[in-house]
């Protein structure tokens, strides 16, 4: 089964789910917002991908951080204590399949790993 990690409103998140409903395909939705994320599911991410692909330096969270808190994002440690206090600076979203993992809509990888 497919996970996809992200939140409602975010425009990626959406067109990930209408592909992936368009085709029939069933998914489990983790929505950031209302679950959050956790340490375990952030380090397991991070043996699979980097931090600067993981984390979200474009988006108006990112613009929002203090200092310290962007300073946070250049360690994997302090990294996973920003991004489980400030969900939305987590790029979206996140496709968990088997043990592929990759973050943004993707059609063509989507297509790859799952069709």
């Amino acid at each position: 089964m497919i996970e996809l990690y992200g939140i409602p409103n975010c425009n990626s998140v959406k067109k990930t789910r209408a592909w992936l409903e368009a085709r029939g395909i069933a998914y489990q939705f983790h929505d950031f917002k209302k679950s959050g994320i956790d340490a375990v599911t952030l380090k397991k991410w991070l043996k699979t991908m980097p931090l600067d692909v993981l984390i979200n330096k474009k988006g108006t969270t990112w613009r929002g951080l203090s200092g310290a808190e962007k300073v946070m994002a250049d360690a994997p440690e302090t990294a996973i204590e920003l991004m489980m206090s400030k969900t939305s600076v987590i790029k979206r979203p996140v496709v968990v399949y088997g043990v592929q993992i990759f973050v943004g809509h993707d059609e063509t990888r989507l297509q790859s790993i799952i069709l």
